[in-house]
C-alpha cells in the first residue's frame, strides 16, 4: 500500500497520480506496465514514485483498493440479510456500473490477466457454507459478464435461477 508520504499529498497530486495509474493499468497488463509512462503522465519523478510505492505491484494494489471501493460504494446491505433477488440486483447493478464507468477497462483487464498474478484478497469472510457459495457464485458471474459482455444476459439469468435455488 502507498507510503505515508503519499497519504499526506494534497488531493490534486494524489488524484493526478491515481489517474495516471488508472490509465496505465487500463491499457497495459501488470507485467507490461511501465513506471516511465506513469511518472510522465502524473508529472512526478521516478524517485517520487518509489517514495510513494514499493513497486508497480504495490501501485496496482493501491489502485485496486481505490477502484473496488468506488464501484462497490452503492452496495450497503449486509450479506446475511439478503434474499436471492437482493444478490441478483447487486450483481446486475455492479456489472452495469462497471460497464458505464471509467474503470471498465481496468476491471476487465484485472479479471482477464492481472488477478492471477496477485495474492488473493477477500473483502469479507463468509459466515457459513451457503454464504460462501453465494459469494463464489456472484463473483464468478461478475467475472464472466466482464470477460464476455455479449454473454451477460445468459450469465445473469443463470445467476438468478441458481441463487433462487440456493436461498429460497
Amino acid at each position: 500500500m502507498p507510503s505515508r508520504t503519499f497519504q499526506n499529498l494534497n488531493d490534486e497530486k494524489k488524484h493526478r497520480i491515481t489517474a495516471a495509474l488508472l490509465t496505465e493499468f487500463s491499457q497495459h497488463n501488470l507485467p507490461d506496465a511501465e513506471v516511465a509512462r506513469i511518472i510522465k503522465r502524473a508529472e512526478i519523478s521516478r524517485g517520487a514514485f518509489y517514495k510513494y510505492f514499493v513497486d508497480l505491484e504495490d501501485a496496482y494494489q493501491y489502485l485496486f483498493v481505490v477502484v473496488m471501493a468506488r464501484v462497490h460504494a452503492p452496495i450497503t446491505a449486509q450479506a446475511g440479510d439478503l434474499t436471492a433477488a437482493d444478490y441478483y440486483q447487486m450483481v446486475a447493478g455492479f456489472v452495469d456500473r462497471v460497464h458505464r464507468s471509467s474503470y471498465r477497462d481496468y476491471i476487465r483487464r484485472h479479471f482477464l490477466t492481472n488477478e492471477g498474478m496477485l495474492p488473493k484478497q477477500r473483502a469479507a469472510e463468509p459466515r457459513n457454507d451457503t454464504e460462501w457459495a453465494v459469494m463464489i457464485l456472484c463473483h464468478a458471474a461478475i467475472n464472466e459478464c466482464l470477460r464476455d459482455p455479449a454473454d451477460q444476459a445468459r450469465v445473469l439469468t443463470s445467476l438468478q435461477n441458481t441463487l433462487q435455488k440456493l436461498l429460497d
